[in-house]
């Protein structure tokens, strides 16, 4: 079973992109963020086409997420535990494997700059409802994939140039701190379960020749249950697609599970 993340940065404006890679590596599922569109605005039609199911939590100019399966799925949007968040940044599907489930998150943590406002508050709180999600989810011990743009820098080696994030939201001691809390509840980074390798990059921004440079960071995860870790074969990260015209700044990163 193939689950794919990317942060596409406007789904309509990608969505040429899109199809090609639904179509080159036909993942079962792919987890969406920032897809910068409400729900009605969505290109479901094309999507439904090339052969997927469509699930969206969509929100105006801003964030949105979804969640494309081939398989019909039982989908929840929004994350538990605060009534009051109106940002859509969190879908959750339920997809059927034939003798078994694999439950799939697709998430867009919020960036949090400047960290001296309510946004660094805002974002650390949403980390606390995610882990307290998350404790909940993996009480249920099925397969399940947290997939998305957590934007956490976790370690040094996830940046070309850790000095230069030293004072960003995405690799605060406090956020590094709360992301290691969430996989200490047994959850695994995919792409560190396969690889100690430097220089993994899934973000690449569009400023100061950062691409050409290869001025990256790892900032797009997928964390698993240990059910699900135990099936990992494979993490790519598609790197070739931030080199297309008219580029999403972010790349997708997969993983094939053996179900």
């Amino acid at each position: 079973m193939r689950i794919a993340t990317w942060n596409i940065n406007s789904v309509r404006q990608r969505l040429e992109h899109l199809l090609a890679y639904l179509k080159e590596q036909s993942p079962d599922v792919l987890c969406l963020q920032e897809i910068k569109c409400q729900d009605e605005a969505f290109p479901r039609l094309e999507i439904e086409a090339a052969g997927y199911n469509v699930y969206v939590h969509g929100q105006k100019t801003f964030n949105g997420v979804a969640i494309l399966s081939k398989s019909p799925a039982e989908v929840t949007r929004g994350l538990p535990g605060d009534d009051e968040d109106l940002q859509a940044r969190y879908i959750e599907a339920i997809v059927p494997t034939g003798k078994s489930i694999v439950r799939v998150a697709s998430i867009y943590l919020p960036n949090g700059n400047p960290p001296q406002t309510d946004k660094y508050t805002y974002k650390l709180a949403w980390m606390d409802r995610l882990i307290a999600h998350a404790r909940h989810l993996l009480s249920l011990e099925e397969c399940l994939v947290l997939a998305g743009d957590y934007n956490v820098i976790p370690e040094p080696r996830d940046a070309r140039d850790p000095a230069a994030w030293q004072q960003d939201a995405l690799f605060l001691p406090q956020t590094r701190a709360k992301f290691r809390e969430l996989l200490n509840l047994g959850l695994s980074d995919a792409l560190r379960a396969t690889s100690d390798a430097e220089r993994l990059y899934t973000f690449w921004d569009y400023q100061a020749g950062a691409w050409q440079r290869d001025n990256g960071i790892r900032i797009d995860h997928l964390l698993l249950s240990p059910q699900a870790a135990d099936h990992l074969e494979t993490v790519m990260i598609d790197k070739s697609l931030r080199a297309l015209e008219k580029p999403s700044d972010h790349v997708p990163v997969r993983i094939d599970l053996k179900i």
